[in-house]
């Protein structure tokens, strides 16, 4: 409690005899105070002009822990008030107390501390009041409170405040992430890939299964390759349902379809303000990915410049968001998939060659359709379903025939062509039955029907050229279908294609006459 003033001004000339002795002045004051100031909970004390303690009440005692003969006659500043907090050199000609019966202007101080007898910092907030006699400024009287409780009070709820601001911050963050996860679920549901499944028997389905099984319930990065439409999606989501990490999202990014200047903030996300339209923060596709997969697509056509930063990820599993300088860590699965030579866009420069290996831990082929003949059938049936299911068209029936002709067609667009080929005859089909009319050139247009001599043959005669001269070949190199020497090579057509057809025209080493 702050004793009675004017104009904070603290003037006793006429409590006290005529005398110009200040200790006097003080002592009198304290004499007439000394129920005030035994009793206030404020530490108190008088500095005279030479900055020397004239009196210092109980509180101040307590609080200090100084005896107030210890402190009295003594330099108050360099007793109490030397240092700053972070122990640095408190000079007296800045010191508010000093100040205060210097220009006689009431000084209050809200932070500061002052120094107890055992050598510890108690915070403090204070008050200096310039002292008078006669008009002349004698010292001052310095009321002070400890604020330790307070300030305790105020770093706890700081820290309760922070903790709760990075709370709300990771609440926010983590929404965003499952309402991006759910939007990929939503898509995945929208475009049927619940439904999509590696359909087929064929050796080369067989394979991609047995490759699926060995590498899926590892972490190891897989490479898809294989022409376009062969499915390779098909096999990366294969890849992550039959891995520990099903239970997490498969992230797909189109590599081909990321402009140059968004790839750091789609792949790593950037925070607010980190350049002009970022009104958010925003988390990259590796973020929402954490702990399950990304599945990189067309990985071949991404830009050499940017390849450098996403084998950095792909090695540490370390990135920054853009705008931000803290290293966040994931644990990500990357499956790639490419329809170009990676290798050979390597040896031209067009591709880092670390980057390359580091995708290429485990390659996956993806045949394409006309070497899988023997599985248009099963695809067929499967897509024909769908088709009817999607467009709500009583279910149709295929015939023999029509798979024949089917497997009669070179398929450049695999088995994307062979989908939407179904899905349009659903369409154009009336009654029960697929109509087929409407098909591929090369298996009905009249004009590619070969002209050999001068004569026209049909489709069924080709059919029986191509039988009699694979027959020939089998007898001329003994039945051997592989390698420089084999019947494959000597037809000009891949071994795997040539074990399709005798499967399909169901030709075995009997009917060739091979012993």
């Amino acid at each position: 409690m702050q004793p009675t003033c004017t104009d904070h001004q603290l003037n006793i000339a006429n409590n006290c005899t005529n005398n110009s002795n200040i200790a006097q002045v003080f002592q009198e004051f304290a004499r007439q105070n000394q129920l005030l100031l035994n009793a206030a909970g404020e530490g108190i004390y008088g500095v005279d002009a030479e900055g020397r303690a004239t009196f210092v009440n109980p509180a101040a005692e307590r609080i200090l822990g100084w005896k107030a003969d210890e402190l009295i006659g003594k330099n108050i500043h360099r007793a109490i008030h030397h240092s700053h907090t972070d122990g640095s050199d408190y000079c007296a000609q800045d010191c508010p107390i000093f100040a205060a019966f210097r220009d006689g202007t009431v000084r209050r101080v809200d932070n500061e501390s002052f120094w107890c007898r055992d050598g510890h910092a108690v915070p403090v907030e204070y008050t200096s009041t310039p002292v008078y006699d006669n008009e002349k400024l004698v010292g001052a009287v310095v009321i002070f409170r400890d604020v330790s409780e307070r300030k305790n009070t105020e770093a706890k709820l700081h820290s309760t405040m922070e903790e709760l601001r990075e709370a709300l911050e990771q609440v926010k963050q983590l929404k965003h992430k499952l309402e991006l996860e759910n939007a990929y679920l939503q898509q995945e549901i929208n475009e049927g890939f619940n439904s999509h499944h590696i359909v087929g028997r064929s050796p080369a389905v067989q394979q991609i299964n047995y490759q699926i099984q060995l590498v899926a319930p590892t972490v190891a990065t897989v490479l898809i390759t294989g022409e376009s439409g062969t499915g390779k999606e098909l096999i990366a989501r294969a890849l992550h349902r039959a891995s520990d990490r099903n239970q997490r999202p498969l992230i797909r990014v189109n590599c081909a379809a990321i402009p140059l200047d968004l790839f750091e903030s789609e792949f790593f996300g950037h925070v607010r303000g980190a350049f002009s339209g970022a009104v958010n923060t925003r988390l990259g596709r590796f973020e929402v990915a954490d702990g399950g997969t990304l599945f990189l697509d067309e990985v071949g056509e991404l830009p050499l410049a940017l390849q450098g930063k996403l084998l950095r990820v792909l090695q540490d599993g370390e990135f920054e968001r853009v705008g931000e300088s803290v290293t966040r860590n994931v644990d990500v699965r990357i499956i790639a998939a490419t329809n170009r030579d990676l290798k050979q866009l390597v040896n031209r420069g067009l591709f880092r060659e670390d980057l390359y290996f580091r995708l290429n831990v485990f390659p996956i082929r993806s045949a394409p359709l006309r070497e899988r003949i023997e599985d248009i059938p099963l695809l067929a049936t499967h897509f024909l379903q769908a088709a009817c299911q999607r467009f709500h068209k009583p279910e149709l029936k295929i015939t023999f025939a029509q798979i024949q002709r089917l497997q009669e067609y070179d398929w450049p667009g695999n088995i994307r062509e062979l989908e939407n080929r179904i899905e349009r005859q659903v369409i154009l089909s009336q009654g029960d039955k697929l109509n087929l009319v409407e098909f591929p050139a090369a298996i009905n247009n009249m004009a590619d029907v070969p002209i050999i001599d001068g004569k026209f043959y049909t489709e069924s005669s080709v059919k029986h050229l191509q039988i009699r001269a694979t027959l020939d070949a089998l007898r001329k190199c003994d039945g051997k279908i592989y390698g420089a020497d084999g019947a494959a090579c000597l037809l000009g057509i891949k071994p795997t294609t040539l074990a399709s057809r005798l499967k399909k025209w169901r030709l075995d080493k009997s009917v060739t006459g091979i012993q």
